[in-house]
């Protein structure tokens, strides 16, 4: 029997062939690295509508072999969303185990939740004027009556156990928002008109709520070795019912973690807010013995005012190598006591959107960095300042604090069509001539997560609270080779005054506290 030349090469050669076309999604950044946060937590996922990802479909339906070489390339990152369409295609792929073994990464990507109110949507479309012509009012009420389907349903939980579970490579979870193009219109206008929310209301705090509580649900049924869990627009009101959690739940979910990357995207009473979840915190990271990479951030032009101990309650994390926080008022004093309890093992530092207040100088935090952060090979310090600056600027402008970007326009936001969404279609070509269509993750940022089963009534297995879970930060460079001829030594020349910090300062003061002199800084 004559064998077609191309079948003769090797899988290696195929995959490298493929990685032209697909980029191979299994090669992750290591934690400790700087572009490790963006990439790997933060970054919105692809398109998807992507070409290459149809050529892998069309190679996976040749034969068995190129369906073998072409599924990692399809399923290591899986997206779905919060709607009947995405569950039932979730469900479709945890019956098939010799695909859903590949998923390392799962984002779920949840909408905002429709609240009718009783009122009498069209009435409120048609005063809106040109502003909402093009709203479908059948589809609004379609939108709203599936979401409350699924909920008193439970027809989310029921598919998130049981896809979970089938994803035994599971490392990484993600909990996006996500908005379609009707979606963001409606809001914008109710932004603007706030007597619409009579008629109709589109609200983020309790869909955040009800994601966390389902995908952490799934997550203590399984039996798979995720490890890191990531959420960007994190609702502190979400957090609410957390009152009544049960400890041994919250301890199992924190003791697999070592990852944790979390954005608080709601700058309303942010401080009460997150003063009344100070205990979850501690719990949390008490119990999160594992801790490689930590990240939590609040809205830059919202920062946080309250101290640092707070949230993190003096944990030291034994295995911590990337530590970040971004919007927060701080004295110097609590960066350097919290970079000094890690200096054995941390690699890197995020302090992005980091305000100093009255009595602390950047460069007491800086020089102790330096001096005593031996391991330290990155630090990020964008957007730094000063708190009497920021508040100097705002009473200036004779401004108050912004809203919070409008829902459905914050970078933390996925925005795509109900077609465009979660999981791109490809047919994986049986040997008995049948077909099984799926899709693979729209939208790829990386990660990985388990599920589990089913039927567990243990109150260790029952979730009363969202997971606070999640990766964090990072990255390297060579250090410089020039034994520090070109550079300052004492931070007093670092030109600090205690007032301002501009973009080109605090780039050289990077460089300056893992000692790399400008001229052979990180490009």
């Amino acid at each position: 029997m004559t064998t077609t030349p191309i079948l003769g090469l090797s899988n290696e050669l195929f995959r490298l062939i493929l990685d032209q076309i697909e980029p191979d999604p299994d090669k992750t950044i290591p934690i400790d690295r700087r572009q490790f946060l963006s990439v790997e937590s933060f970054d919105r996922p692809l398109p998807s509508t992507r070409g290459s990802l149809k050529d892998v479909g069309r190679f996976r339906c040749a034969c068995h072999r190129f369906a073998d070489v072409g599924a990692p390339l399809l399923f290591t990152r899986v997206a779905a969303r919060f709607s009947k369409r995405g569950l039932r295609k979730l469900e479709q792929l945890s019956r098939w185990p010799h695909l859903a073994s590949h998923v390392k990464k799962f984002s779920y990507l949840l909408p905002y939740f429709y609240s009718t109110g009783g009122g009498e949507i069209r009435l409120m479309l048609q005063g809106a004027g040109d502003a909402l012509e093009s709203l479908d009012v059948s589809n609004l009420r379609k939108k709203a009556e599936e979401q409350q389907q699924i909920i008193e349903s439970k027809e989310d939980v029921r598919v998130l156990k049981k896809a979970i579970a089938s994803f035994t490579s599971l490392q990484f979870v993600q909990l996006l928002r996500v908005t379609d193009e009707e979606d963001s219109a409606l809001l914008a206008y109710i932004r603007q008109h706030e007597d619409s929310r009579r008629f109709v209301d589109l609200e983020w705090a309790p869909a955040c709520s009800h994601g966390s509580r389902t995908i952490g649900t799934a997550l203590l049924h399984a039996n798979v070795p995720w490890s890191r869990f990531s959420s960007p627009m994190l609702s502190p009101q979400s957090a609410g019912f957390l009152a009544s959690h049960r400890p041994q739940s919250l301890s199992t979910l924190a003791a697999r973690l070592t990852c944790l990357t979390l954005h608080f995207d709601d700058g309303t009473d942010l401080d009460q807010k997150m003063s009344e979840l100070s205990n979850l915190f501690r719990a949390v990271f008490t119990a999160a013995t594992n801790m490689q990479a930590v990240h939590v951030g609040f809205p830059s032009h919202r920062p946080l005012n309250l101290r640092l101990e707070d949230v993190f309650h003096n944990v030291t994390w034994e295995k911590l190598v990337a530590f970040g926080v971004q919007g927060w008022k701080l004295d110097a004093e609590e960066i350097i006591n919290l970079a000094l309890r890690h200096k054995d093992r941390l690699k890197g530092l995020r302090l992005r959107d980091v305000l100093l207040k009255d009595g602390s100088m950047w460069k007491d935090v800086l020089a102790t960095l330096r001096d005593s952060m031996h391991r330290l090979e990155w630090v990020s310090l964008r957007r730094i300042g000063y708190s009497r600056q920021f508040d100097d600027l705002w009473l200036a402008a004779g401004a108050e604090v912004p809203d919070d970007p409008p829902p459905g326009e914050s970078d933390s936001d996925t925005s795509e069509s109900e077609h465009s969404l979660q999981i791109v279609s490809n047919t994986f070509h049986h040997g008995t001539g049948t077909s099984e269509s799926f899709a693979s993750d729209p939208e790829q940022s990386d990660s990985d997560e388990g599920s589990g089963g089913e039927h567990e009534p243990e109150e260790a297995n029952e979730m009363d609270f969202p997971p606070l879970n999640s990766p964090d930060t990072p990255a390297s460079a060579l250090w410089c080779n020039c034994h520090g001829l070109n550079h300052l030594d004492s931070a007093e020349n670092l030109g600090d005054d205690g007032y301002t910090v501009s973009n080109t300062k605090r780039k050289s003061w990077e460089q300056w506290v893992v000692r790399r002199c400008p001229e052979h800084r990180e490009r």
